[in-house]
């Protein structure tokens, strides 16, 4: 397994192309806006190597038998499933920001049980491409991007009636060696930090729709993928040469529009081309798999955010009264929600016919449906909690200006023996996380991640056993039809 700078460096060897400002980024890496999502990821690599997290972030291979990193891990039990949401929990605490392989992970796991059945329907080798696929990440310790939410043009149409017909990802040329995609993925979450993508189609198909029902995997800086970094609030900031300012210095979350121009994709990195009737289940499989996902990370975050709300009331002097209090006991039993229902989806999974586990689909649709929701309150009490100099304090430069610094030393004082940095380092933090760059990995990102809040009620509509709930009603009530 690779170190945290082993990682960097493997990342320095890519040859993406990436843009942001209009700019082609030359040194994704080092740039300053970039580097703390790269920190993030690199996380995941400083903690596996770590003896105190070895058990969440470590476990053996099913496919190599060897020592792995979790996020390349292919499901095996009920407590594989509880681990995950363990460890995303930890790294939502240790880096207060969305640390990207969680896309992967849940794609890995959807991809394998699907090509498993699409290949004992049609005889193909898509499963077989798939396990090749990924002992090679397994073996070379790679971090891996899960690719799904296409740009969808008119969301009144299906892909094929598309206007544009490139609004959803397609096949465009069938060679003997493989096949030529166009289109694009968008909210592509840590693209630019992963050596590999897993790209998956994004709603269910009909047979209308063949060249779209694909799935495949590619090297970040293949030919003809070009990433365009997605705006964030207060992403300037870190050009600002300030540490303050941004709240969270270190670690943070960016998201890309990934363009695929005409990239060839050869056989054994094909796991669908064409078979329609299983684009649908690969969503619903991911989707399950990346809303247990929300009932870690947000939580860590949370815990963040709590943590922070506490010590800004300190900074205030004002912990002690009783709706603060109660504001925070609200904060944390809303987050702890979050957190059972990510665990009970994990602990009521079961087995694929691969042999991998799958969380239990409706549970971990409403651990999504509630992660669209609590983050907001959550996020609303920290506000309240920190007050309204939260969006109002002056910065750093000003803090430290010879001229107007005594001023800010003198008038932003809190409670006695808590100095005037210290609170606007919490102040910032909290802003970050509500308002700022980590909003997009917390509270925006809560609801639209994963799928929209509309998109988790129609599968609890499809898993709530209205019918078996109502059998159940008649038995009471002694009803016989």
């Amino acid at each position: 397994m690779m170190t945290g700078e082993q990682y960097v460096e493997s990342m320095r060897k890519m040859n993406m192309q990436i843009y942001m400002f209009g700019k082609k980024i030359e040194n994704p890496v080092d740039d300053p806006i970039l580097r703390p999502s790269l920190n993030s990821v690199k996380a995941t690599y400083d903690l596996a190597q770590d003896p105190e997290y070895e058990d969440l972030m470590t476990v053996k291979s099913s496919l190599t038998g060897e020592k792995i990193n979790r996020f390349l891990h292919i499901h095996q039990s009920r407590e594989d499933l509880v681990n995950k949401v363990k460890m995303q929990r930890m790294l939502g605490q240790q880096t207060a920001a969305c640390f990207q392989r969680c896309v992967g992970m849940d794609a890995f796991n959807a991809v394998f049980s699907t090509t498993f059945e699409v290949d004992q329907k049609y005889g193909t080798k898509y499963h077989e491409n798939f396990v090749n696929y990924a002992k090679y990440c397994q073996e070379h310790d790679y971090t891996v991007d899960g690719a799904m939410t296409d740009p969808k043009g008119d969301r009144g149409l299906a892909p094929h009636q598309q206007e544009d017909p490139d609004m959803y990802l397609r096949i465009v040329e069938r060679r003997t060696d493989g096949i030529v995609v166009r289109g694009a993925k968008a909210h592509q979450t840590g693209a630019v930090n992963s050596q590999e993508m897993i790209v998956m189609p994004t709603i269910s198909m009909g047979p209308e729709d063949k060249d779209y029902a694909v799935a495949f995997a590619v090297p970040t800086d293949a030919e003809g993928i070009i990433m365009i970094i997605g705006r964030q609030s207060c992403d300037t900031r870190k050009l600002e040469g300030t540490e303050l300012d941004v709240g969270n210095s270190e670690f943070g979350g960016v998201e890309a529009l990934v363009v695929f121009d005409d990239v060839f994709v050869p056989n054994d990195r094909i796991f669908l081309a064409g078979e329609t009737e299983f684009a649908g289940m690969l969503v619903e499989r991911f989707a399950g798999y990346h809303r247990q996902s929300y009932g870690g990370c947000k939580v860590g975050v949370g815990d963040v955010l709590i943590g922070a709300s506490a010590l800004a009331a300190d900074y205030n002097g004002c912990s002690r009264a009783s709706h603060i209090k109660d504001k925070l006991i609200e904060m944390i039993h809303l987050n702890e929600t979050l957190y059972c229902c990510g665990i009970a989806c994990s602990a009521e999974g079961g087995p694929t016919a691969s042999g991998n586990y799958m969380i239990d689909l409706l549970l971990a649709n409403v651990c999504k449906q509630n992660v669209t929701r609590f983050p907001y309150e959550i996020a609303r009490l920290a506000e309240d909690i920190a007050g309204g100099i939260v969006v109002t304090a002056p910065s750093e430069a000003d803090y430290r200006d010879a001229t107007t610094g005594p001023y800010v030393e003198k008038y932003l004082k809190g409670a006695k023996g808590v100095s005037v940095e210290n609170r606007l380092r919490i102040l910032r933090l909290i802003e970050n996380l509500c308002l700022g760059t980590a909003a997009v990995g917390y509270r925006t990102e809560s609801l639209h991640g994963a799928g929209s809040p509309q998109a988790q009620r129609i599968m609890i509509s499809r898993q709530g056993n209205l019918s078996v709930k109502k059998e159940l009603a008649k038995k009471i009530a002694r009803i016989k039809d």
